[in-house]
């Protein structure tokens, strides 16, 4: 295995860690996610199938068959988070974490995906 692939499993280990406790917290409903579900305008009732969401689209992730799919997935959730920050008037950082997550994770398969590196850098080509 080269570091170059290692490098995009370590990548891509750290967002779907990040994901699944994300989740989990979401399924749980604890305090804080409570706390920002009312700071951000959404009914407490979006926790659970927005919990259910972002452990789907990681179990996806760890089929590689289904990867490139679930990497699709969680970057419209993360557009959505990015969103739902802006019109909240979010400081920078809750507004960027998000692009973070997503770039993250797409240097990740890129790096260990030779498909995906190879789609990614004829589009930047073109």
């Amino acid at each position: 295995m080269t570091t170059q692939v290692r490098t995009g499993q370590v990548l891509s280990a750290l967002v779907l860690l990040f994901m699944s406790f994300d989740g989990a917290i979401h399924l749980l409903r604890i305090t804080p996610v409570v706390d920002a579900f009312r700071q951000l305008g959404y009914p407490l009732t979006a926790a659970l199938p927005l919990g259910i969401i972002e452990i789907v689209c990681v179990a996806l992730y760890l089929v590689p068959a289904t990867r490139v799919i679930a990497a699709v997935l969680l970057t419209a959730y993360f557009g959505g988070a990015v969103a739902t920050q802006v019109r909240a008037g979010a400081e920078w950082f809750p507004v960027l974490f998000p692009v973070l997550l997503g770039a993250l994770l797409w240097s990740g398969l890129s790096f260990s995906d030779g498909r995906v590196r190879r789609l990614l850098t004829t589009a930047a080509a073109a």
